[in-house]
C-alpha cells in the first residue's frame, strides 16, 4: 500500500494518491490532471476511483477532467446530487482497491453530502481517514457555507458537525492517520495547525472540537463564533464542482495568446479586462502599466484573486515574468476564474519600449519610515484583524486587505499615507487597488511589520477586539 499527500501551498489544499496491487484512488484531486496520471503509469498503476469528499467551494476539483481521461468513476458520499455521472454512495459503502478497502463514513455538517473516507489496511485494520473539510488539524470545517444549499441555519449545520464527528470519527482508535483536505492558511477554517498530517489521538487531545466533555450547545458556539464572510468566489466553486467545468487544456489555449503592447492595450479598452500584474512586488512598485493590479505569484496568489476580483467571468490580461504564463492560467483556472484572454509579449520592459506610459508606487524602507513617522503621519495596517490584535503600531488604523472595499472613504484625499502589511506583499496588492481607483497619494512600507520591528519602532502588544468594531 502506498499513499501519498499531494500538498499544494498557495491553496494550503492536500490531494491524495493511495495504490495497492496496481490499482489507484485518487482523493480530491486538482484541477490540472496530468500528474496523477503520470504518477499512476511510471508506477505501472491505474486509477480505479476518484474519490471527492464534497463539492468544494475554496478551489475547482479535477475529478471530470480526471474521469473522462481515465473512465474511472467519482464517488461521492450520500446527499451528493451533482450534474454529471457519478456513484452516489451510501453510508458504510465500501469499495476495494487492490488489497485494502476505502469504506465511506458520511459526516455531514461543513456539507450536507460532506463525507470521510476510511482506508483499511490489508489486515483490514483501520489505518487512516481523508477526512476532507470534516475535520482539520486544530480545527473543523467551518458551517456556514452550504446554509442556503441545505436550508439550515449555521448552528443548525454546526450541530450535525457535532454529530458526526462523535458518531462516526471520535470512536476511530487513536493511531488512525488523520489526512485533511487543508492545512492553515485556508479560508475554510479558523484555527488550522501548520501540520498536513496527524494522528487522530492527537487531534483528541489538541483540537477545540474534539473535547470529549464538550456538549453540542458548546460546540456550536465555538464552532460559529468569529467566523469572517467567505471569499465571494466560493459559491461559482461550488457550483463548476457540481456541474463540470471546461477542461484545463481549453482555459490555456485560449489564455496563452502573445499579446504586442498595441493589441493588449486595444483588448484591456475592448473588453474591460482586468490586467493582472503576477510579478514581484518589488517589480511592480518600479514600474507598472497604469491601472493595473498587483497579485504575484510568490505569494497566495490564487485565493487573493479569488477574494479580491468580484467577477470569475472578468477577462483578465495578464503581466507575468517570460515563462511563467502558464502557471498563472493554471493557477487562477484552480479557483475559477477561467477568463484569460492574453499576455503581454515581452512583459513590462516591451510596453515601456513602445514609450507608452508607467507608473509607479512610492516604496520606502523601515529605516526611512521611522524617521517620517515622527511627523504623526497616517498609517494603515492592512493584515488580519488576528495579526493586528497581536501586535501593531501604535495608532495605525486597521484596514484589512480581504476588506479593502469597507474602507475606501476612510484614507485621506491631500494627505499622503502609510500602508503597510507583514512582509510587503498585501501592501502592494492594496497599493495597487488604490491607485487602480484613483488614490495615488500612498507610500508603501517595503518589508512590512517584520522590518518594522527589526528597526525599532514600538508596537503595543495587544488591543481589545472590541475596540476594532
Amino acid at each position: 500500500m502506498k499513499i501519498e499527500q499531494i500538498y499544494t501551498g498557495c491553496l494550503a489544499q492536500g490531494a491524495y494518491y493511495i495504490e495497492s496491487e496496481g490499482e489507484v484512488a485518487i482523493i480530491d484531486p486538482l484541477r490540472e490532471v496530468k500528474p496523477y496520471i503520470k504518477r499512476a503509469q511510471d508506477n505501472g498503476a491505474e486509477i480505479k476511483y476518484i474519490f471527492e469528499t464534497h463539492f468544494h467551494a475554496d478551489f475547482v476539483s479535477g475529478h471530470v477532467t480526471l474521469s473522462k481521461e481515465t473512465g474511472a468513476p467519482i464517488i461521492y458520499g450520500p446527499n451528493a446530487n451533482p450534474a454529471f455521472d457519478a456513484i452516489i454512495a451510501e453510508d458504510g459503502q465500501e469499495f476495494n482497491l487492490g488489497k485494502v478497502t476505502i469504506k465511506v463514513l458520511h459526516t455531514p455538517g461543513h456539507t450536507m453530502e460532506s463525507t470521510t473516507y476510511l482506508l483499511k489496511d490489508e489486515s483490514g485494520k483501520d489505518h487512516a481517514i481523508f477526512s476532507g473539510d470534516t475535520l482539520f488539524l486544530g480545527d473543523v470545517g467551518r458551517p456556514d457555507l452550504a446554509q442556503k444549499a441545505a436550508d439550515m441555519t449555521q448552528e443548525e449545520l454546526a450541530g450535525t458537525l457535532f454529530e458526526s464527528l462523535r458518531s462516526k470519527i471520535m470512536p476511530l482508535a487513536d493511531e488512525v492517520i488523520v489526512y485533511p483536505a487543508h492545512g492553515a492558511g485556508s479560508a475554510c477554517g479558523k484555527n488550522m495547525m501548520k501540520e498536513t498530517v496527524d494522528t487522530l489521538g492527537n487531534q483528541k487531545k489538541m483540537n477545540y472540537a474534539l473535547r470529549a466533555d464538550m456538549t453540542k450547545e458548546e460546540f456550536v458556539k465555538e464552532v460559529t463564533d468569529g467566523l469572517l464572510p467567505p471569499p465571494q468566489y466560493f459559491p461559482l466553486n461550488v457550483k463548476m464542482n457540481k456541474e463540470g467545468y471546461d477542461d484545463i487544456d481549453e482555459v490555456l489555449q485560449r489564455g496563452t495568446r502573445a499579446l504586442t503592447p498595441d493589441e493588449f492595450e486595444v483588448a484591456a479598452n475592448e473588453t474591460g479586462a482586468v490586467m493582472l500584474d503576477v510579478r514581484h512586488q518589488g517589480d511592480f512598485s518600479q514600474g507598472h502599466i497604469p491601472r493595473s493590479i498587483f497579485i504575484g505569484l510568490g505569494g497566495s496568489f490564487a485565493p487573493w484573486v479569488g477574494a479580491l476580483i468580484a467577477d470569475v467571468e472578468q477577462p483578465i490580461l495578464l503581466i507575468a515574468p517570460e515563462g511563467k504564463e502558464e502557471e498563472a492560467i493554471t493557477r487562477l483556472s484552480r479557483v475559477g476564474f477561467d477568463g484569460t484572454i492574453g499576455f503581454l509579449k515581452g512583459g513590462i520592459e516591451a510596453w515601456k519600449a513602445s514609450g507608452k506610459t508607467v507608473d509607479t508606487v512610492e516604496s520606502i524602507d523601515a529605516g526611512e519610515f521611522k524617521q517620517r513617522l515622527a511627523e504623526k503621519i497616517p498609517v494603515f495596517d492592512v493584515r488580519k484583524e488576528s495579526e493586528y490584535v497581536s501586535e501593531h503600531i501604535e495608532d495605525a488604523r486597521l484596514t484589512p486587505l480581504d476588506f479593502i472595499n469597507d474602507h475606501l472613504a476612510e484614507f485621506p484625499e491631500d494627505e499622503t499615507f502609510y500602508v503597510h502589511c507583514a512582509g510587503g506583499y498585501r501592501s502592494m496588492i492594496f497599493a495597487s487597488i488604490l491607485k487602480s481607483r484613483g488614490i495615488h497619494n500612498l507610500v508603501d512600507v517595503a518589508g512590512g511589520f517584520k522590518a518594522i520591528k527589526e528597526v525599532g519602532i514600538p508596537v503595543t502588544d495587544y488591543v481589545c477586539p472590541t475596540t476594532l468594531k
